[in-house]
């Protein structure tokens, strides 16, 4: 590509003087940026005299454009020195190759560039002038956030103009001596600031912890090149800024949450006043269902900031931590914004480093998390606050304020929302879950539609630790004495108000007690153990999370208690009920230490003893064998119930429910026999239920008679129990049969 000739230099767009000496003092000047073919049209360029505020409605555009224009009219009279010297300005391939005569020309005058004058002084004066009438541009805000100097301003917007217009690639091209070198190089940008390329204050400018490069604001590209010979560019995000995008760097879009004012969620304001006097560092510990990201966002607000959320969850997994977290700190800082970075469990155990590197960032951080502070985290001391947990009546009204639509007035939120434990955030997609849900079901909004949209806030860990239930049945499909529903009753009734109990009421103070609810469930298999839990989980709207053994237990010493805190880690950041089916397989008796394995047996008991202490959910114990339950357990239990073997009455309303109402019947079905006759639980009923069904199935014919006594049969060989005559009485012969 041609160099520009000398009758080809653009003329200054500023006030429409030609650059000396270029031979085009009759023709009008372009305009410094012309619109692109698409897009939104560039403001027009800034005009001096009566009347220059009208032409460019954005005053903080203006006073970039006003400097711009500066390095432009310097750029100018580069080219034009430039040409003065060129012994072959006309030349084709000038730029592809050095001639004898250029090589001689650089020995002899060096390269020639036009240095700051007297006119750029007063332009540069009249600029700023201009900028003080009107509120601080852009250019000007970024330049005291990052401390930048005049001279790392005149660098910074060298390397800027070939992004805001693509002439000066061609004339950093003409500039450079080659024509592939489309971009601004340090010595070339040194010397359109009249310094020289040995000025060692200078060259610090560009240094990589300088506040240009620091703050990635400036990249210095090529670096296997010489120093001066290294390209300049400025960041897509810092042009876009510079030009009022604030749409955040693609780099970081997937690691940010969006932030939304929650009213309601505590008192801001002492946080507030800490991040506006100076307080640089803030810790919320918050328990599940706290409200540590919307008062660390209220507070950053208040104290004149934006709020950038960071999920460092998401950054965990990200490839490069590092670069996500300079790009999030030109980001924070380019738009005044404070970070609110949760949870930092995500990073405290394998990624400490990742997480000092955000609390150790210079501008506003909050953290929040549920792990007690670790000094290691940062090289400076956090302020530590705690978080408070929503309660239920902010709960509700922040639940009411976020659905779109009237609720219905027999619609109890409160008492629906109670067992749920949840952050102002997840109140917000709960309502929305549940404005979805009933307007897949016909718009009329029910109170299974409000559980089910806070259900869906559940993370999912859990699930890879136990299995999950979603309940199925509720009170009436229980068959037990009315003492027993009623136990299950007051456990249900403990689960829901234990916020207003132990939270409002202060009533289990001290300790570092939780606000769990524990239960025992002890009885025969087959007495309805599981089903109770099940029941308990749909009246409060919760899921059933049944503990998997094989998960839990390890032969080698210590596993067992790292597997289990990971079940409990989880459980605490869902709404579920935990069950662990066969407790006395993890929660026996503690015994007299005779061998190493008993030690070690004792060990994992007494930190079960202390977890369940601290444990913040609903969990339900059930064993088979409650006398080998460890004692202390006991006395932290808030209830143990004893499910009994169903007598003949009972039994008689499971034979009728076991079987159901859609299998086919024989006439000859003895219900009232197999109730008195057969002393069996709730479980071998449904059993026997099942494998006559089959035997029906098989059979092409109603369940009969002969069916349930087979089955019963076959229950009993698995239970090893004998086959009596006076149990099965007049029905022994069809066995015979």
């Amino acid at each position: 590509m041609p160099g520009p000739a000398p009758d080809g230099v653009p003329e200054p767009a500023s006030d429409g003087v030609p650059a000396p000496g270029t031979g085009t003092e009759d023709r009008p000047a372009p305009e410094p940026f012309p619109p692109s073919g698409t897009g939104p049209a560039p403001c027009p360029p800034p005009e001096t005299g009566p009347g220059a505020a009208a032409a460019v409605p954005d005053a903080g555009l203006r006073h970039l454009l006003d400097r711009a224009v500066l390095v432009e009219e310097r750029v100018r009279r580069a080219v034009d020195a430039r040409q003065q010297t060129d012994p072959a300005p006309d030349d084709a391939f000038r730029g592809l190759y050095l001639s004898d005569e250029a090589v001689r020309r650089l020995l002899d005058h060096g390269r020639t560039l036009a240095t700051p004058d007297a006119a750029d002084a007063a332009a540069h004066a009249e600029a700023e002038r201009r900028a003080d009438t009107a509120p601080p541009s852009r250019l000007r805000l970024l330049t005291h956030d990052f401390g930048l100097t005049e001279l790392d301003l005149e660098i910074l917007l060298i390397a800027l103009l070939p992004d805001l217009d693509d002439r000066f690639e061609s004339f950093y091209g003409y500039l450079n001596d080659d024509v592939t070198r489309r971009r601004p190089t340090i010595g070339l940008a040194l010397g359109l600031c009249g310094l020289p390329a040995a000025d060692a204050a200078a060259r610090t400018r560009l240094h990589p912890r300088s506040p240009l490069r620091a703050g990635g604001l400036l990249l210095v590209e090529e670096p296997d090149r010489p120093f001066l010979a290294r390209a300049l560019r400025v960041p897509d995000r810092v042009t876009a800024h510079l030009l009022g995008d604030d749409t955040a760097d693609p780099r970081i879009a997937d690691l940010l949450t969006p932030h939304a004012d929650i009213p309601g969620v505590g008192d801001p304001a002492p946080l507030a006043r800490a991040l506006a006097g100076g307080v640089h560092l803030a810790y919320l510990r918050e328990e599940q269902g706290g409200a540590g990201t919307a008062l660390a966002g209220a507070a950053l607000t208040r104290s004149g900031h934006r709020v950038l959320g960071l999920d460092l969850e998401r950054l965990a997994r990200d490839p490069g931590p590092a670069e996500a977290i300079r790009v999030l700190a030109r980001e924070a800082r380019l738009t005044g914004a404070g970070l609110v970075c949760g949870p930092i469990d995500a990073l405290a155990a394998d990624r400490a480093d990742v997480l000092r590197q955000v609390a150790d960032l210079p501008l506003p951080v909050v953290l929040t998390g549920r792990l007690p502070w670790d000094a290691n985290w940062s090289t400076r001391p956090p302020l530590l606050l705690h978080a408070p947990r929503v309660e239920p009546a902010d709960r509700a009204a922040l639940w009411l304020h976020a659905y779109p639509e009237p609720v219905p007035p027999a619609l109890d939120v409160p008492h629906t929302l109670a067992p749920f434990l949840l952050a102002p955030d997840q109140i917000t997609r709960a309502a929305r879950s549940a404005a979805q849900s009933a307007l897949l079901d016909g718009g009329e909004l029910r109170a299974e539609h409000i559980r089910a949209g806070a259900r869906a806030q559940n993370a999912a860990g859990l699930d890879r630790l136990a299995r999950r239930i979603e309940p199925a049945v509720g009170w009436d499909d229980l068959v037990l004495p009315p003492d027993h529903h009623a136990q299950l009753r007051e456990l249900t009734a403990r689960a829901r108000h234990r916020d207003r109990v132990l939270g409002e009421w202060g009533m289990r103070p001290g300790g570092g007690r939780g606000r769990g609810v524990t239960a025992l469930f002890a009885g025969d298999s087959g007495t309805g153990k599981t089903m109770s839990a099940e029941v308990i989980a749909a009246d409060l709207g919760l899921d059933l999370y049944t503990v998997d053994l094989a998960t839990v237990i390890d032969k080698y010493v210590g596993e067992t208690e790292k597997n289990l805190e990971r079940i409990f880690s989880e459980a605490a950041g869902i709404n579920g009920v935990l069950l662990f089916d066969e407790a006395d397989a993890i929660f026996g008796k503690r015994s007299e230490v005779k061998d190493a394995h008993d030690r070690y047996a004792n060990v994992e008991s007494a930190y079960l003893l202390q977890r369940m202490e601290s444990f913040d959910g609903l969990a339900i114990l059930a064993t088979n064998l409650r006398a080998n339950l460890d004692d202390a357990f006991t006395r932290r239990l808030d209830l143990v119930i004893d499910f009994p073997v169903p007598d003949a009455e009972q039994r008689r309303v499971l034979w009728e429910r076991c079987l159901g109402r859609t299998l086919p019947r024989a006439a000859d079905l003895d219900l009232d026999f197999c109730a008195e006759s057969f002393e069996l639980a709730g479980g071998n009923i449904r059993s026997v239920a099942v494998t006559a069904a089959y035997l029906a199935a098989e059979s092409g014919a109603p369940v009969s008679m002969s069916d349930l006594i087979h089955a019963v049969q076959r229950e009993y060989q698995k239970l090893g129990r004998l086959t009596l005559a006076s149990e099965f009485g007049p029905y022994m012969e069809l066995l015979a049969g």
